[in-house]
């Protein structure tokens, strides 16, 4: 009896072990952007994201997690990025809402605020505080995409970058400048004749003439060698804008252990703070680089930044207009956005009005 009743233990506990054996999952995530390292969200991507979610579910979870890391479009195109995710291409994307203008449309809704703030931590808060309000811009990407939004991303400040000196508006007038998105409107406005591009181009177009500067941020300009073509540096104070997204492919995330999907969804959060904290104490420093290295670097008078900030005072609303057309909640978005920024401490150099 007692030998028959060891036995039982024994292939219990036998069968215990065999139970969470199996419930052990080695589990492979592909991660990719069309932008390479040299940006600093898909740095961060590198040295935080990856490292942070296999470290922290190795510690507390009974699965290991092994990314397979794809960046400067070696698995997805910037333009591609949100296909792959939806495809199942790649697990994990980190992209920019801007090449997406027919896909993602309000998402790209600060850009259609210039001359915000500056303040990069302050963006991706405003951002996050108007996607807690809004949830369509969040549901959008699982309703029509097949994934989930698991983080938003700030640029630090866009300025503009030449080949050439400039002091006012009008100087601009006729002049190729690059951009991508929305922000090309922004050059629409000045008189400046808007190119479509992305980075990656940017540094062969400019050194052959195929236009001659770029709505930019700082940190771009230091880390693609841009001044190496492009020796002027102009401080114009357009904003820091969150329109980069990282998501997840929504099939793949249900699939997934609950306590790796809590791991992500943790570390994403993180993430999405440290593209603020980190673009916001990078912008001083790169600028101080940018003089460094022999770059013209000057800050536009505030009349010349009152002058191209009136000049687009009317778009705001007839951006609102056409989304609210679509079916889209432009006008809520938009008004919400500029509120929310005043209560940040954002004083509008025009207060656009929203009706």
């Amino acid at each position: 009896m007692i030998n028959r009743f060891k036995s039982t233990l024994l292939v219990g506990l036998l069968g215990l072990l065999g139970a969470s054996a199996a419930s052990a999952e080695d589990i492979k995530l592909r991660i990719a952007s069309g932008h390479p390292a040299a940006n600093t969200y898909v740095n961060l991507m590198q040295t935080f994201f990856v490292p942070e979610v296999s470290k922290r579910v190795a510690a507390r979870t009974a699965h290991k997690v092994e990314f397979v890391e794809g960046y400067g479009g070696s698995m997805v195109k910037v333009a591609d990025t949100l296909e792959g995710v939806q495809s199942g291409l790649i697990d994990i994307g980190g992209y920019c809402f801007c090449f997406e203008a027919s896909n993602l449309p309000l998402n790209a809704f600060q850009v259609m605020l210039p001359f915000g703030s500056m303040n990069s931590e302050t963006s991706v808060k405003l951002a996050r505080t108007v996607y807690n309000r809004v949830p369509q811009l969040s549901k959008v990407f699982e309703d029509k995409f097949n994934q989930q939004l698991i983080a938003l991303i700030s640029d630090n400040g866009y300025n503009l970058g030449t080949t050439f000196e400039w002091n006012k508006v009008s100087d601009l007038k006729g002049r190729k400048i690059a951009g991508a998105g929305l922000n090309l409107k922004w050059l629409e406005y000045a008189g400046a004749v808007p190119v479509q591009s992305s980075l990656p181009e940017a540094y062969t177009s400019m050194q052959t003439g195929v236009y001659n500067g770029w709505i930019m941020f700082p940190s771009a300009w230091v880390n693609f060698k841009l001044n190496e073509v492009a020796k002027n540096y102009t401080e114009v104070g357009f904003g820091a804008i969150t329109w980069h997204g990282l998501t997840i492919n929504k099939a793949r995330m249900a699939r997934l252990p609950k306590d790796v999907q809590a791991i992500i969804m943790e570390v994403a959060k993180e993430y999405e703070a440290k593209t603020g904290t980190v673009n916001q104490e990078n912008y001083p420093k790169q600028i101080a680089q940018l003089k460094s290295m022999g770059v013209n670097v000057k800050s536009v008078p505030e009349a010349v930044r009152l002058e191209w900030a009136n000049s687009l005072k009317d778009w705001p609303q007839t951006m609102a207009t056409d989304l609210d057309a679509k079916g889209l909640p432009g006008s809520q978005v938009l008004k919400i956005t500029l509120e929310e920024a005043e209560k940040l401490g954002h004083k509008w150099p025009v207060r656009y009005v929203i009706k």
